[in-house]
């Protein structure tokens, strides 16, 4: 890919995509196409059995919409491509398992990416938060999934008071599988890849 954002690399059945994007890892339509370029390929190739996204950097994951991009014309209905925002997000067919690696704060749109993924692995020092109600943005993934995924009382405080949650208070609601320090993360989510590819392929 020319201009892309994207490092993909692999290890045996597991490929690594890191999005790595200057300076907060924001993310776009454009750059979710690419990454649903790369997550089609990952659905379609039989000898790939589980992938771990992350992104470049650790003190911020991915600051959420790009809104440079925003700025530019672009909005929330944009159109991400086919996987979605963030290339996984609501891509069909995609039956193998996404490790979302969090080396940093989650922000906005890239916490709302989190409870679409089907294994978080965070660092200890990560916030989480949705600032989209302080800006009238609205809230399309995280306002459906997590009043679905959390008791009503705290998924409505998540939504509606744009407060920072640390990763242990994550985990602890259950939206977070494993909680490392920083410099354990890539380290932890391949563990975990490398248990996941021993299991029986989807149908």
């Amino acid at each position: 890919m020319t201009d892309s954002y994207l490092q993909v690399s692999r290890n045996g059945k597991i490929p690594e995509i890191v999005f790595a994007k200057p300076k907060v890892n924001a993310i776009c339509a454009t750059s979710s196409r690419e990454l649903g370029q790369v997550f089609a390929e990952f659905r379609h190739d039989p000898e790939l059995r589980v992938a771990i996204l992350t992104t470049a950097g650790g003190g911020v994951f991915s600051a959420g919409w790009d809104l440079k991009a925003a700025s530019q014309g672009e909005d929330y209905v944009s159109d991400p491509g086919i996987g979605g925002w963030w290339g996984f997000t609501s891509m069909t067919g995609l039956l193998k398992p996404v490790i979302v690696a969090v080396n940093g704060h989650a922000i906005g749109a890239a916490f709302e990416m989190l409870t679409r993924a089907d294994f978080v692995i965070a660092a200890n020092h990560a916030e989480f938060w949705l600032p989209e109600v302080r800006r009238g943005i609205p809230l399309e993934i995280a306002s459906y999934l997590l009043p679905r995924l959390l008791p009503r009382q705290k998924a409505m405080e998540i939504l509606m008071t744009g407060r920072h949650f640390s990763a242990q208070e994550l985990s602890s609601l259950g939206l977070i599988n494993e909680v490392v320090a920083a410099e354990q993360v890539m380290d932890c989510a391949r563990r975990l890849a490398a248990k996941l590819a021993l299991g029986t392929p989807g149908l």
